[in-house]
């Protein structure tokens, strides 16, 4: 299957600055987590699979169409929630996205229809014909994304969809862009600088860190990847401090140590981080219960980033593919 997103050394400078620097990155298709600090780039990057931007270098397909060659085909198969408030206060909830699907090219009448039921998907039926100026943050979130799913796009762009939302709203507004992406097969690409909803409501995930590419694919298999190790001790009540003594003596050989719920958390897993754990143990005494690999959770990869940056885990292996359209 073709990817629904894929850049090719994409670069986007402004002057000096520099907002995307040679991102080569494969996304598949269901629901997409784009994460990064605020300046990472993730705006950026919409903008330029939009065709709002043109890239100073690099080459991007999204959907198979190059944006700014294909703008107007592409924004008609694409919902975009700017993380901006932009909405004009004296306009109707309704009347905002009926517009916005005939902006992508819908007719009138098929839009309004697709407006009053993208805005009852969202939980505003009864709220339609208010002003937005007259609505809560979490009721204007919602009027984004009912916008963007009125005209039935192939895939959702959601720029910080819970963003001033508290964490009810926040789990209401995943939940929703959960069930639509499933209920009516939209591939989301969703950025946001909080990796537990990315990992709660994501399949895959895209790591951007000042414009560079940390890592890429699909969580299952990052989070497969062991990120170190996990010490447990046996718990002897004449010995207190035992593990304390332990993690002293693993620091002292060079090895990162935490402790986190009475296990030790040890960041390395290689031979020589073995030995040491070994070591280190029998010189205090201790006695050890179980000593096993520590899984890679979403915010290790911003830590511990790959030596390289690995595309989406389903992209087809082999001999190199056709180039890019530019």
């Amino acid at each position: 299957m073709a990817p629904v997103v894929l850049t090719r050394a994409l670069t986007v400078q402004f002057g000096a600055t520099t907002a995307l620097d040679a991102v080569d990155v494969e996304i598949g298709g269901g629901v997409t987590g784009l994460v990064g600090a605020n300046g990472a780039g993730k705006t950026t990057l919409f903008s330029t699979l939009l065709g709002l931007l043109r890239p100073t270098s690099g080459a991007v397909s999204v959907l198979g169409l190059e944006p700014r060659r294909n703008g107007r085909e592409l924004r008609a198969s694409v919902g975009y929630g700017s993380e901006r408030n932009v909405f004009p206060d004296d306009l109707r909830a309704y009347d905002f996205v009926r517009h916005m699907a005939e902006v992508r090219g819908l007719p009138r009448r098929e839009a309004r229809n697709r407006a009053s039921d993208a805005l009852w998907l969202v939980g505003l039926g009864e709220e339609r014909f208010r002003p937005l100026g007259t609505m809560s943050t979490g009721q204007r979130q919602r009027v984004k994304l009912a916008q963007a799913v009125a005209a039935d796009p192939s895939l959702m762009l959601l720029d910080e969809p819970t963003d001033g939302l508290d964490p009810v709203q926040r789990d209401e507004m995943l939940g929703l862009i959960r069930t639509i992406s499933e209920e009516f097969s939209i591939d989301v690409v969703l950025s946001s600088h909080v990796l537990e909803e990315v990992e709660r409501v994501c399949d895959a995930v895209v790591v951007l860190d000042a414009g560079r590419l940390v890592t890429s694919g699909r969580l299952t298999d990052l989070a497969a990847r062991q990120s170190g190790l996990v010490v447990e001790l046996v718990d002897v009540p004449d010995r207190p401090g035992t593990a304390e003594a332990v993690a002293a003596l693993m620091r002292a050989r060079g090895l990162a140590v935490e402790t986190v719920g009475g296990l030790l958390t040890v960041a390395s897993d290689d031979d020589a981080a073995l030995d040491a754990v070994r070591d280190a143990v029998a010189e205090a005494g201790a006695r050890l219960r179980s000593l096993g690999g520590r899984h890679r959770r979403l915010e290790d990869v911003f830590t511990q980033p790959d030596p390289e940056p690995a595309l989406d885990a389903e992209a087809p292996t082999g001999p190199p593919r056709d180039p890019m359209p530019t």
